[in-house]
């Protein structure tokens, strides 16, 4: 085997849509249109289950996962998503996939991987019944015992071109607990009509990984200035970021996130110098838009970023507006020293990790930057988000007081730069917990106007919107966050659910909220919303369950101390606090 081929041991999780072919000879225009878009909703959930999307050729999607139970659950999700998706659409053009999954030894390179491992799943793909699931013993076996799904054993199978029979199982979609995918899913991930773009993290070519945040730093810094146009949809760090280490085809890329550009480069630093390199590749062809290398000393730093925004926005053919151009030329300071430290802080605070020592240091790294520059409104803004981080998550021995200092900062960055997006976001989260709506939805839609791609601005006006009651009103706003920011889908699906909650669709909340809590575990609130849902709906055993794993997880948990915190109106408290009653549990 070539140096360059390796293996690994894989689940590959193969799907495709079953009697495609007679849907093209019956209608091809509306059968593509049909299956963009269930693969806009479907393709989202790989990610969400931590899978690889390997290909997408035609119908069919091949995907790897590291963990078997996360591409059985996957597959649930996808055949659930697809049932709640067809019930809307006459029988004839009803699109239903089939699915099969392998645990196996597969060889991989950089590009793509092969071997029988792939081979099997896509054979038990092709024996699985429209709308089900089939698996290899070994993904059986693996599953046992970890999932409530049932598997029907089907008996030992010769497989086309496998060598072996192979022991087949089918995944009893009827006998597992109801856990389908949203009645409202994740909004469709369809192309807008002003240019699209995805900014990948620049690679750290510098040799030195305590250099990654600088990389990421100014990453970080070209999404926000590309976000400030509102003649542009930008894709959301978090989302970019999701490719960060990975060897990926923008092509791939376009397609996942949809979106027609696509910016990816590298980063070298030595000392006072630093070499930047960035392209500008269309997705759909694959071909470069434009390319550019800087060789300049590190001071030079902000003009390389503001060359590199301007020269996208003229490739784009993206019309600025003069306020538009007024913000991208503002880079928030002239101290190269300031705005180390900031990016040092931001890494911490943006990072997968969360916890009391990363809020300590990123506390400490924005009070730096402060120090050597006193008027640095976005290193106010920074540590005001940090303390609001505190507040929520309860890191601190007295997290109470960073509600207080939080909106200090935000009020301080606001004065040192009026047009600072972020600080406008941090002081209406904290109106928010102050319960002052009115002037949390002035802030976030400041922030909004300020930056046109805000995601967390979306989601925070639907919050705001739940919290007032008008709860439906609130959807359209979470689900642009979502078109925004995909890979965050797991927070915004839990505000989706509460939204719906409040609205008194209990059915819909309750699919949402189970969403949320296979994305997310460990997850307390969603679980108190979940319980309050089939309380109301009448499904008490269920509702029991999930009390008691909530209170496994935090057996400190308090519903009334929790929702105290949050701006809820009283009677919709009483009507969340009723679907407790309801079940026989405390509130």
């Amino acid at each position: 085997m070539p140096e360059s081929h390796s293996r690994r041991l894989a689940a590959i999780l193969a799907a495709d849509i079953a009697d495609y072919s007679a849907l093209m000879g019956a209608d091809e225009a509306r059968t593509v249109n049909d299956l963009k878009s269930h693969q806009a909703v479907v393709l989202p959930m790989v990610g969400d289950f931590s899978g690889r999307i390997i290909d997408t050729a035609g119908d069919g999607i091949l995907a790897e996962f590291s963990s078997v139970v996360n591409a059985v659950e996957c597959a649930v999700t996808i055949q659930r998503a697809m049932a709640e998706r067809n019930s809307a659409v006459e029988p004839a053009r009803r699109m239903q996939f089939r699915i099969g999954i392998n645990l196996g030894d597969v060889i991989y390179d950089s590009e793509r991987i092969f071997g029988d491992g792939i081979n099997i799943a896509a054979r038990l793909e092709g024996i699985a019944e429209p709308g089900g699931i089939c698996v290899s013993a070994k993904v059986r076996d693996e599953i046992d015992g970890k999932m409530n799904f049932s598997c029907e054993d089907l008996g030992d199978r010769q497989l086309k071109n496998i060598a072996r029979p192979v022991r087949v199982y089918r995944i009893r979609l009827d006998a597992a607990p109801a856990q389908p995918a949203p009645a409202r899913p994740a909004p469709p991930l369809q192309p807008d009509d002003k240019p699209s773009i995805a900014v990948l993290p620049f690679t750290n070519m510098s040799g030195d990984p305590e250099q990654e945040y600088f990389s990421d730093g100014i990453t970080e810094d070209i999404i926000t200035d590309l976000s400030k146009i509102g003649g542009l949809t930008v894709i959301a760090r978090n989302s970019s970021f999701t490719y960060k280490g990975r060897a990926v085809d923008v092509r791939t890329v376009g397609r996942e996130l949809v979106v027609r550009s696509v910016l990816e480069g590298s980063i070298r630093r030595a000392g006072q110098r630093v070499r930047i390199t960035a392209q500008l590749i269309d997705t759909a062809s694959g071909a470069h838009v434009w390319a550019e290398r800087y060789d300049r000393d590190l001071t030079d730093i902000f003009e390389v970023q503001d060359d590199v925004t301007h020269r996208i926005v003229e490739a784009l053919k993206v019309t600025l507006s003069p306020a538009e151009n007024a913000r991208l030329t503002d880079s928030g300071t002239s101290n190269i020293d300031a705005y180390d430290w900031a990016l040092r802080g931001r890494e911490l605070l943006l990072g997968n990790s969360k916890n009391r020592e990363t809020f300590e240091q990123s506390k400490a790294f924005f009070t730096r930057a402060i120090e050597i520059d006193p008027s640095y409104s976005q290193a106010y803004a920074g540590l005001g988000m940090a303390y609001m981080f505190d507040y929520q998550n309860r890191w601190s021995d007295d997290p109470d007081s960073s509600l207080p200092l939080g909106k200090r900062y935000a009020k301080q960055a606001i004065e040192k730069n009026p047009k600072e997006p972020l600080a406008r976001l941090v002081a209406s989260w904290a109106a928010i917990y102050e319960k002052d709506l009115d002037r949390a939805k002035s802030e976030a839609e400041i922030a909004l106007s300020l930056n046109p791609n805000l995601a967390m601005a979306y989601n925070t006006l639907g919050g705001i919107r739940s919290y007032s009651g008008q709860p439906l009103e609130a959807v359209p706003m979470i689900e642009r966050a979502m078109r925004l920011d995909p890979a965050s889908n797991h927070q915004y699906v839990h505000f989706l659910g509460m939204a719906y909650l409040l609205a008194g669709k209990y059915e819909t909340a309750a699919t949402l909220l189970r969403q949320r809590i296979l994305l997310v575990p460990k997850t307390d609130f969603s679980r108190a919303a979940l319980t309050s849902a089939l309380g109301h709906l009448g499904q008490l055993d269920e509702a029991r369950r999930i009390w008691r794993e909530l209170k496994e997880i935090n057996p400190k948990y308090s519903f009334k101390e929790h929702f105290s915190r949050q701006p809820f109106r009283q009677e919709d408290v009483e009507s969340v606090a009723e679907g407790l009653t309801k079940a026989g549990l405390p509130n």
